[in-house]
């Protein structure tokens, strides 16, 4: 059985895939396959963002073992990632309604930052699983908040 923090990587990671793919389709013009991986991306995004606050209202917070200069890395890594969660949450949400709403221009305008953000994140979020789950694995004992 796969593990809740798992699936949140793969989540993730399928996100950041298909925000790819979408760039790419869009580059090439090909606007069904670019609207379809943007809906996927999405799709992913809202799911990973509902199994995180689930796990977490569940396991509470889960600390970092890792000791030494991955230590700072880490919680830098954490906090630019956490920030631009955030910020992306209404970017994707405006970027997403003026693409429903055929307003393109500035459906554009918007995307040149949502999108760098959004595979900032997705990626970020890949790279803290592996370092608090894989690399630096938790106790069996996590803290409630």
């Amino acid at each position: 059985m796969i593990s809740a923090p798992a699936l949140n990587a793969i989540l993730n990671s399928s996100s950041a895939i298909f925000l790819a793919a979408g760039y790419v389709q869009i580059r090439r013009r090909h606007i069904t396959s670019h609207r379809a991986c943007m809906f996927i991306a999405f799709s992913c995004s809202v799911a990973f963002l509902a199994s995180y606050v689930i796990y977490h209202l569940h396991a509470g917070v889960v600390p970092f073992t890792g000791q030494g200069w991955i230590r700072p890395v880490y919680f830098t890594l954490l906090g630019t990632h956490t920030v631009l969660a955030i910020v992306i949450v209404p970017l994707a949400l405006i970027t997403l309604s003026r693409a429903l709403a055929r307003k393109f221009d500035r459906h554009r305008r918007i995307a040149r930052w949502t999108l760098p953000i959004w595979l900032y994140v997705s990626v970020t979020g890949v790279i803290v699983y592996l370092l608090l789950y894989r690399l630096y694995p938790p106790s069996a004992v996590y803290t409630r908040f």
